[in-house]
């Protein structure tokens, strides 16, 4: 595959799915507009994720029945849609509706350009190709925190979204005009059996069942930092900005080195043991972020911890995401829309726990207790892992 179109791909796919992302270091921000108490500004997390599984369950999946390229323009344009509705809601039943919405199309229009790059690579070159992407997917969700947290401090929240909709405008052209055809699906089966077949494969498919359940538990914990991290930073004695909170997304790019390097690895067989090495790290992660905000630290202590803690959990799961759905798409191209759709309920449905949870234990134990639970939730992937390798 040519350098330009895998660049493509990944450039794409972080646009999309940073979309899903721009809410969480804007909860502050969300909780005093739409006066929602603390313990419960995680729902607007939790409704984009709402919106992923739906997405995941009913959209994705279409991508091995209908042509990926007018599936994408289509749900690109809903997409700005959904976008505008959020920067124009003026109640929370409003925003939480259209957050919803945002999570299901940014979340079909990412996982389905990571399958259109899968079924476009050859097999030699595919961990390649799909690292690359899930690269992409990384910058995007981490500089998305970066982006909204600026663009909020200079032209307030609503903008974020707004722009948000002009990036999407253009990138329909640039996908429409540069992606290239792939070959029609062989058989057009209706869109009931297409659905009932993707609970076929979470039957038949036993690596699709136990990388699932990995990425659940490290989605859950990823999530739990991410929601939890802004409440402490904008609170005292930090009283830090938006732009300066998203700027610890910055800190975790170096997630795709691990994104890179991990498609390579499963490429060669390796995939078992970046496993057991991404999950040391995403537990070990939690020792410096326990830290970072413990009596008597000084501010600069502070950030470093939190920085190496962050950094941390970032290569780790980075390196699972990628090794996860290296060792899923070995499986015939004809199915990766719907392998990828099963796959990302799983992710789905840790994010948007782990991100309640996070705001919950906030709310009931500070930030030790947010740690306490980002640890117990790792330990318990790690665990898992061991028993099912």
């Amino acid at each position: 595959m040519p350098r330009a179109l895998v660049a493509l791909f990944a450039g794409a796919s972080g646009f999309c799915v940073a979309n899903v992302y721009y809410a969480q270091p804007l909860l502050d921000a969300l909780a005093a507009e739409f006066r929602l108490p603390a313990g419960a500004v995680g729902a607007v997390v939790t409704a984009t994720q709402t919106g992923s599984v739906l997405a995941l369950l009913l959209l994705v999946p279409l991508g091995d029945r209908w042509p990926r390229r007018r599936l994408m323009l289509a749900q690109l344009l809903a997409l700005v849609g959904a976008l505008l509705a959020v920067a124009g809601a003026r109640q929370a039943p409003a925003l939480m509706a259209a957050m919803l919405a945002v999570g299901m199309l940014g979340t079909a229009m990412t996982q389905g350009l990571i399958a259109y790059a899968a079924a476009a690579a050859q097999p030699r070159e595919r961990g390649r190709v799909v690292g690359a992407a899930q690269g992409g997917v990384v910058a995007g969700l981490l500089l998305a925190r970066v982006m909204a947290g600026l663009v909020a401090d200079l032209a307030g929240w609503r903008a974020v979204y707004g722009g948000a909709a002009l990036i999407m405008l253009a990138l329909a052209l640039l996908l429409w005009r540069a992606l290239p055809p792939l070959p029609a699906p062989v058989r057009s089966p209706s869109y009931a059996h297409l659905l009932g077949s993707m609970f076929t494969l979470l039957r038949e498919h036993r690596v699709l069942r136990v990388r699932g359940t990995i990425a659940m538990l490290m989605f859950a914990a990823f999530n739990i930092l991410w929601s939890a991290l802004v409440l402490p930073l904008s609170a005292a004695p930090y009283h830090y900005s938006h732009t300066a909170i998203g700027a610890f997304g910055l800190v975790g790019l170096a997630g795709t080195l691990a994104a890179a390097r991990a498609g390579r690895w499963t490429d060669q067989g390796l995939g078992q043991r970046t496993t057991a090495a991404a999950l040391l790290l995403l537990v070990a992660a939690w020792l410096p972020l326990g830290a970072a905000f413990g009596p008597g630290t000084s501010s600069l202590a502070t950030l470093v911890m939190l920085a190496v803690g962050i950094i941390m959990l970032d290569l780790g799961v980075q390196a699972l995401q990628v090794t996860n759905q290296g060792m899923i798409f070995q499986d015939a191209s004809a199915t990766h829309s719907r392998l990828l759709g099963c796959y990302m309920l799983f992710y789905a449905l840790g994010s948007g726990s782990g991100a309640l949870a996070a705001t919950t234990m906030y709310a009931a134990a500070g930030w030790t207790g947010v740690c306490q639970l980002g640890a117990a939730v790792s330990v318990t992937a790690l665990g898992f892992w061991y028993l099912t390798r």
